[in-house]
């Protein structure tokens, strides 16, 4: 099923409102509430003293109302007790707010104290409510995040991980290349992190400690997971990770538990209209990608954010129950939302929930009900629907991390860029995996490969296995350019893949936001900015060449026949019209559909289950838009059969049944 539900704190609300609460979360078609993530001095008020009464009432009261519990370990945020009586719990990040006891967040993942008292409250949960039947999953602590504490236990623990790694110190020297500037390590203990930007740290250094810190939030994640595997085998267990770009390892996080979750919050002001349904697409699509499978959302856009930061516009009519759906359209098979009620204490007053602080349900409140009752009658038409795309983007924490560290030209980042790869797709309709691991790539027809910065032999050669064997390639400028210990690599850029891609870089131009134009084989002429590689091609012909510059006429793209499959290389940053001509052109070549006119903030997107296929088209705009059909499709949210045309209002969804073999707009 497709389950719908809400993020519910009981600990904040008088009893006299629960029963209340329910009912209406019943009429209005609640499957699930999620609680408990925050309610840790509910939960143990003091040391070893539990207090589960309140909780057992709540669940026990849901249940009777046959809405199910997600249930969270509440290690987010430490009690009072716990960081006055064992400070060892508190991370040391100098001048951030999660550092200090009463906010969130604030507890090192490497804290012996730490791990102590998750494990016992964590066994304390998963031991209480094994056996009851309303609880049907956990959520692991809430938001992990990577923190680059300080203290004695982190830096001993990296010291254990080096050890584990490098097993000496001449091998750390060796690949973290201490003989610049005079930083050999002679000693374990000089190791350390100092009160200092860590501008001119060794990147080989900074890499490491992050990587080390991403499996700390692992291992202290498992401990939650051990627990409740024990006692609570057949219940699912997921995290709710958050936006980006936050570099974690999240495939390792993702490994031990069952599906991913995602915290969705889409915004909701005009001036957002045009990027923001892309950039959330790449959001949903990246969590999918998390474990290669749907996924749920732990926290949908129920009211416009605030607290910490001045309040959000308020949403459009339609804009909730569109995002909800573009959720589900991109492998949600659970949407909840935050939050059933707005705060009335607390830092999150103003982070609105469905219902405002008045307790009196209004626009929100029903245009939510109108999404489960449509959730309802598709759930079980839906269920089991699964999305296959034959496009992928393939991203590399690693290479986000160190493109962070060392930042290569003014206006570069990763993340844009895979957002800018990702918007070219969704707006001609190809549906595009965001993946992690390169052990599958044979999956699919199309792989781009953005800024592989950090490129490491085996990587390498699974890419160019790839095209070898007749997959079609697309990399971007900055692949290549280091080891992975974050050392550069001495051979001529696009290193390990230039025989692959069949070019050299001769020289390259950080042209930063200068605005420069290149032109194709046509004689169309392109922007492009950022930087510019200047090529020396050895197998590759070239299909693009700089117009303007010292180097006029040099290469700007190219392509190189590798085996079976071809491999292109784009030297330069392109405006997104280059790659939306590019992507168009090399799909239909792989017979892989395209919509030549899709409207501007229109997107379409399938699931499907054996014959039967079901296409969502969500017009996540302001304005009404026409999308051309190519034939008539069953129209499972409206009536009747589509014509040649399909008008959506604005904020408007359909969902569509067609056989397999038919596609919308497919040029």
């Amino acid at each position: 099923m497709i389950w719908v539900g809400v993020d519910y704190y009981p600990e904040q609300w008088d009893r006299s409102l629960w029963e209340q609460d329910a009912v209406l979360m019943k009429e209005a078609g609640v499957h699930v509430v999620r609680m408990a993530e925050f309610a840790w001095s509910r939960l143990e008020p003091q040391e070893g003293r539990y207090d589960l009464a309140w909780l057992d009432e709540a669940i026990d009261l849901f249940g009777r109302y046959e809405i199910a519990v997600v249930l969270g370990i509440p290690t987010m945020t430490p009690p009072l007790w716990l960081t006055q009586h064992y400070p060892d719990v508190l991370p040391d990040l100098p001048g951030q707010p999660s550092s200090h006891p009463g906010v969130r967040g604030h507890r090192c993942y490497n804290s012996p104290s730490m791990r102590k008292y998750t494990r016992l409250i964590a066994e304390k949960l998963a031991e209480h409510y094994k056996d009851h039947p309303a609880v049907i999953g956990w959520q692991t602590d809430n938001e992990f995040s990577l923190h680059m504490c300080r203290c004695k236990h982190c830096i001993h623990g990296f010291h254990q991980w080096l050890q584990e790694r490098y097993e000496t110190l001449e091998v750390v020297n060796r690949e973290w290349g201490t003989a610049v500037w005079s930083g050999a390590y002679t000693d374990w203990s000089q190791i350390t992190l100092y009160e200092t930007s860590e501008q001119h740290f060794n990147p080989s250094f900074l890499l490491d400690y992050r990587r080390f810190q991403s499996e700390s939030v692992v291992r202290y994640q498992q401990i939650q997971v051990d627990a409740i595997r024990q006692h609570n085998p057949e219940q699912f267990i997921t995290h709710n990770t958050w936006s980006a770009p936050l570099p974690l390892e999240h495939e390792k996080l993702y490994e031990p538990l069952d599906f991913a979750s995602f915290d969705y919050y889409p915004a909701s002001s005009p001036d957002k209209t045009a990027t923001n349904p892309y950039s959330g697409a790449l959001l949903l699509d990246r969590t999918r990608g998390f474990k290669n499978r749907n996924f749920w959302v732990m926290e949908q856009f129920g009211g416009p954010p605030g607290s910490w930061m001045p309040i959000w516009r308020s949403p459009y009519p339609g804009f909730i129950r569109a995002y909800a759906w573009q959720s589900i359209s991109r492998g949600a098979d659970g949407v909840v939302f935050f939050r059933w009620r707005s705060a009335i204490a607390g830092a999150e007053q103003f982070w609105h929930g469905l219902i405002d602080h008045s307790n009196v349900p209004g626009r929100r409140f029903e245009e939510f009900r109108t999404f489960a009752g449509e959730v309802r009658a598709l759930s079980e038409q839906l269920s089991d629907t699964v999305l296959v795309n034959r496009a992928a983007i393939l991203y590399d924490f690693a290479s986000h991390t160190a493109l962070q560290l060392q930042p290569q030209v003014e206006g570069f980042d990763y993340y844009e860029e895979l957002k800018v790869i990702h918007r070219s797709f969704v707006k001609l309709g190809i549906g595009i995996d965001v993946i992690t691991d390169v052990s599958h790539l044979e999956r699919y027809d199309l792989v781009v490969v953005p800024s592989m910065f950090v490129l490491e032999p085996g990587t390498a050669d699974a890419i160019a296995g790839y095209v070898q064997q007749g997959g079609l390639l697309i990399a971007t400028p900055r692949t290549g350019v280091k080891e992975g210990n974050n050392q550069c690599i001495m051979r001529p850029l696009p290193g390990p893949l230039s025989e692959c891609l069949g070019v050299q870089v001769t020289e390259y131009d950080p042209i930063a936001l200068d605005r420069h134009t290149f032109h194709d084989e046509d004689g169309t002429l392109y922007h492009c900015s950022l930087w510019n590689d200047l090529l020396k091609l050895t197998t590759a012909r070239a299909v693009a060449w700089y117009s303007g510059d010292f180097y006029e006429g040099t290469p700007a793209v190219s392509v190189n026949a590798w085996g079976e499959g071809q491999a292109y290389y784009l030297a330069t940053f392109p405006e997104e019209a280059y790659w939306h001509r590019l992507l168009a052109e090399l799909a239909r070549s792989l017979h892989i559909p395209v919509i030549s006119q899709l409207p501007e903030g229109v997107q379409i997107s399938t699931r499907q289950r054996g014959e039967a296929v079901y296409t969502f088209v969500l017009n996540l705009s302001r304005e009404v838009k026409t999308v051309k059909l190519d034939h008539p499709y069953e129209r499972l949210l409206g009536r009747g059969q589509a014509s040649s045309t399909l008008e959506l209002e604005p904020y408007g969804v359909e969902v569509l049944q067609s056989a397999p073999q038919k596609h919308i707009g497919q040029a």
